[in-house]
């Protein structure tokens, strides 16, 4: 298998993709926020000081996709035509779930903008929970489903969870 963002002098180089066919393609991803149970409590209980843990962690994926290309370097400008963000409260594990979901017709996939709504939300939540918990950790961030394309579908199986 051959890098794509490598040219033929070995250097980096954005992928050209205008002779792709526009097709639908879509990414789901996630990550994992392990907390302390006061901490996952006191988001569930919306009583943190910063407000709404949640809402403002979903705002935040959500322009975090719309905002990759100015992130990662080599990824393509997307017109997304959809960008979902949502949560599962592990009460068992002291974990909060993050669950996004990109879609777009064009040519390129959209794979990293999930990857970067489920980071940034799960940075958000950490950023909005720090006072009261420090030894946060994010894990489990993956890409878990993606379709349209020349290589059609993926689906991840035995990851921590999976959205749908």
């Amino acid at each position: 298998m051959q890098l794509t963002h490598i040219n033929e002098q070995g250097q980096a180089a954005m992928v050209d993709v205008a002779d792709k066919a526009v097709t639908v393609r879509e990414a789901r991803a996630q990550a994992c926020v392990e907390m302390s149970p006061q901490t996952l409590r006191l988001i569930s209980q919306n009583q943190l000081k910063k407000g709404d843990v949640l809402a403002v962690a979903r705002i935040a994926g959500i322009q975090a996709a719309k905002k990759t290309a100015d992130l990662i370097p080599l990824c393509h400008p997307l017109s997304l035509s959809k960008v979902a963000v949502d949560f599962e409260l592990d009460t068992q594990g002291s974990k909060v779930w993050v669950f996004s979901y990109c879609k777009l017709a064009g040519q390129t996939g959209v794979e990293m903008e999930a990857l970067t709504a489920a980071s940034v939300a799960s940075l958000t939540i950490i950023d909005m929970c720090k006072a009261v918990d420090q030894d946060m950790c994010i894990s489990h961030l993956c890409v878990t489903h993606k379709s349209g394309g020349r290589r059609g579908v993926y689906q991840r199986d035995n990851v921590g969870k999976h959205y749908e």
